[in-house]
């Protein structure tokens, strides 16, 4: 890939950052080998592989975003262009991953390409979150269960009132904080 076509991946597709590593080191310290896990919003597919590498799992990756899949193959990771969690079959994962974009948009700096596709969360930065909470049961095994990365500007309470709402008990398994907001990988079990 030559410095012009790395550029146009950098601006289309989400790379690794902090909340990527958090959500990867909870997820290997939680996936167990053999199970069977799907990453939501893979963007470039580094959780995923790290992941697969780090637990022996069989990981499928999902994004909207048509580079972010063929950026996650291109590390080996088997991937879908999907919305959420649509296409895959009823109780098909032991653990579903997701890294959602969560930032409240911000009108003045608003963008409409990928990247904002990949950090925007809408108007209370939930706009993706919520959905995924509301249909992420369906697609999991009877004692599966997912991790999803959630922001304090995305309102972490709120969060877990909808896990509740939607049969899920919510769990905190780490948090880091920055200057501007805190992260947390929340583990939603179903009740």
């Amino acid at each position: 890939m030559d410095l012009a076509e790395r550029r146009g991946v950098e601006t289309e597709v989400y790379q690794p950052a902090e909340d990527s590593a958090l959500l990867a080191s909870v997820a290997e310290d939680e996936v167990g080998s053999g199970d069977r896990v799907l990453e939501v919003g893979t963007g470039s597919g580094w959780v995923a592989e790290q992941v697969a590498t780090e637990t022996g799992a069989d990981v499928v990756a999902s994004d909207l975003n048509p580079h972010a899949t063929r950026q996650a193959r291109e590390r080996g990771v088997e991937a879908v262009r999907a919305d959420l969690v649509a296409p895959f079959r009823d109780g098909a994962f032991d653990v579903v991953l997701f890294n959602p974009p969560y930032l409240p948009e911000d009108a003045a700096a608003a963008r409409d390409d990928w990247m904002e596709t990949a950090l925007t969360g809408g108007e209370d930065g939930r706009a993706v979150v919520d959905p995924f909470v509301e249909s992420v049961a369906r697609v999991l095994a009877p004692d599966g269960y997912a991790l999803m990365l959630v922001s304090s500007l995305t309102g972490v309470d709120e969060v877990v009132e909808l896990a509740g709402e939607c049969g899920f008990s919510a769990v905190a398994m780490r948090e880091e904080s920055y200057p501007f907001e805190t992260l947390s990988v929340l583990k939603l079990l179903p009740a």
